[in-house]
C-alpha cells in the first residue's frame, strides 16, 4: 500500500505539520516491577481504533473528508495514523497520533486503545523504546492488571536488551496462566494479531524463562 502524492499531501495539511508534536521516549523507561497476576481483560484498550470500515486508498479518502469536517476527529485521526505508519510514512504517523491524542483525554473512552494502538504501531516500525513508553503509560495511567501487559512487555523489554526484566514480565504471565504460557504451542493462538517475527521473539524470552526454571533461579 502506497499513498498517492495528493492523499499525501492532504494528509499532511491535516497533521498541521505539527513539527516535534510527538514526545520522544526516554532512552530508558522505566518500569515497576511486575505485579503478581495480570487477569484484567482491558477491552477498552485492546482493539484496533476503526472510524471507517474501507481499506487502503479508499479509507484514507474518507478519513481526510472526515478530518476536514470533525475538528476533534480522534478516531480518525488515529486510524490514518496507523494506516500511514503502516505503509512506512512514520513521521506522518507520529504527527496524527500526536494530534489525535491532544484532543482525548485519558478518560476518554478512545485514549487506551489509541495509546495501544500506537505503541504497536511504534514497535512495528523499529522504534522500541517509543513503543514502550506508551504501554507504560497506559500501566500507569489506571490501576488495571491486564492480560496483555506481560507478554507485551517482555516482548519490548528483550527487543530492548532489557533481558532480565524481560523474563520478569513472562514470569507474571506464566504466574497468571500456566496452561497457556509455561510453552510456546499455543502463541498462534493466544497471539494471533502478533506477527510471525513477535511471535518468535517471545518465544525466546520463553526459553530464556525456562532455563531459569530448570536452574532454580
Amino acid at each position: 500500500m502506497h499513498f498517492r502524492p495528493i492523499v499525501l499531501a492532504a494528509a499532511l495539511a491535516a497533521a498541521l505539520a505539527a513539527s516535534g508534536a510527538h514526545a520522544q521516549a526516554a532512552a530508558s523507561t522505566a518500569l515497576p516491577k511486575p505485579a503478581e497476576f495480570y487477569f484484567d481483560a482491558d477491552a477498552n484498550a485492546t482493539k484496533p481504533v476503526v472510524a471507517v470500515r474501507e481499506t487502503g486508498e479508499a479509507a484514507m479518502a474518507k478519513l481526510l473528508k472526515l478530518i476536514e469536517r470533525k475538528p476533534h476527529a480522534s478516531a480518525e485521526r488515529a486510524q490514518l495514523a496507523h494506516l500511514a505508519m503502516e505503509a512506512g510514512r512514520v513521521e506522518l504517523g507520529r504527527e496524527l497520533y500526536a494530534r489525535a491524542l491532544q484532543r482525548l483525554d485519558t478518560s476518554d473512552a478512545a485514549w487506551r486503545a489509541v495509546m495501544w494502538n500506537y505503541g504497536w504501531d511504534l514497535y512495528r516500525a523499529g522504534d522500541d523504546a517509543a513503543a514502550l513508553e506508551q504501554w507504560r503509560t497506559l500501566m500507569t495511567a489506571r490501576s488495571v492488571t491486564a492480560a496483555w501487559m506481560p507478554p507485551t512487555f517482555a516482548l519490548a523489554l528483550w527487543s530492548l536488551g532489557r533481558r532480565d526484566e524481560a523474563v520478569q514480565w513472562y514470569a507474571a504471565a506464566v504466574r497468571t496462566e500456566p496452561d497457556q504460557w509455561a510453552g510456546t504451542q499455543r502463541y498462534a493462538q493466544l497471539l494471533p494479531a502478533w506477527l510471525p517475527a513477535e511471535r518468535a521473539t517471545l518465544a525466546e524470552v520463553q526459553a530464556a524463562w525456562a532455563t531459569k526454571v530448570v536452574a532454580g533461579q
